[in-house]
């Protein structure tokens, strides 16, 4: 019998450093999934405030195209009306004869190009190029002259007013759709760059989960098998006390069939499943 008990405290003591190992592999696994856990909060987190500040760029990406439009709007309308009062202004230049003998102010623009486009591209002497730039400049005299004439008409002097001021909302508006897209597109730039960055978040957050959830399982698996060895010491141990004079909980009171000690060892030996009743049975056949 002092067989027995010499195996079942090696296997008690195996099964002892089994449940130490389990769990201390199991606890550097947890420690590890704590690691991981930090790991997917941090990346969660960095992935919200790139999502967070991406539409707030969409956002105001959308708000500059909506100027964008306005601005387009108020320059075609200011263009139109800047079509329609040149038209206006060239009605009224033509119903106004200039003096008897003075040459029509379009024919004068016409001949002052053609005198600018000589004086560029012709090769000229002194005198020659003397006399034309003071053609040149008698003609500009005569268009200020018949300009300032029309601007004493005060139909004429409005519409030019008018003019005027819609050629400069034109522009401007013009400059501001320029500017406005300009916006939008930098904000959508930093848009994309930021979700370019959330997609790769994603990926990370995927990686990292996969890996938390890897871990996890085994340090569930460690788990179990320190569980299962712990039932192993106790199991032993149950048979310990019987051996050494106890009785297990539900023992059998009635004689059974003897059980023999070498075939008891050989099973413990095998790591055979035995029981306190087994033990028993051997106590009762008389080896002890």
């Amino acid at each position: 019998m002092a067989d027995a008990i010499e195996e079942l405290e090696r296997k008690r003591t195996e099964s002892n450093a089994r449940a130490d190992e389990h769990r201390a592999t199991r606890d550097r696994y947890n420690a590890e999934a704590r690691n991981w856990a930090e790991k997917r909060a941090q990346v969660i987190d960095e992935l919200r405030d790139k999502s967070s500040e991406a539409q707030a760029h969409r956002r105001q990406r959308d708000e500059f195209n909506e100027q964008v439009k306005e601005a387009k709007r108020l320059r075609d309308e200011w263009n139109r009306k800047l079509q329609e009062l040149s038209d206006r202004a060239q009605e009224l230049k033509r119903s106004r004869t200039p003096r008897p003998g003075a040459v029509p102010s379009w024919k004068l623009r016409k001949d002052l190009k053609e005198l600018e486009f000589r004086h560029m591209t012709s090769a000229l002497t002194g005198d020659q190029e003397k006399r034309l730039i003071a053609e040149m400049q008698r003609i500009e005299l005569q268009i200020r002259e018949q300009d300032d004439q029309l601007r004493s008409d005060p139909e004429i002097n409005v519409v030019l007013g008018d003019f005027t001021e819609a050629k400069k909302q034109a522009e401007e508006n013009h400059a501001l759709v320029g500017q406005l897209a300009e916006s939008a597109q930098r904000e959508h730039e930093a848009m994309v760059l930021l979700y370019e960055q959330v997609d790769d978040l994603r990926r990370q957050a995927d990686e990292v989960q996969a890996k938390l959830l890897e871990v996890k399982g085994q340090a569930d698996e460690e788990h179990r098998g320190h569980i299962a060895a712990i039932e192993e010491v106790r199991d032993f141990e149950k048979l310990l006390h019987a051996a050494r004079g106890g009785r297990g909980p539900g023992a059998p009171t009635e004689p059974q069939e003897p059980a023999k000690e070498e075939d008891f060892l050989a099973r413990l030996k095998k790591g055979e499943k035995v029981s306190t009743e087994d033990l028993l049975h051997l106590q009762k056949s008389g080896h002890r």
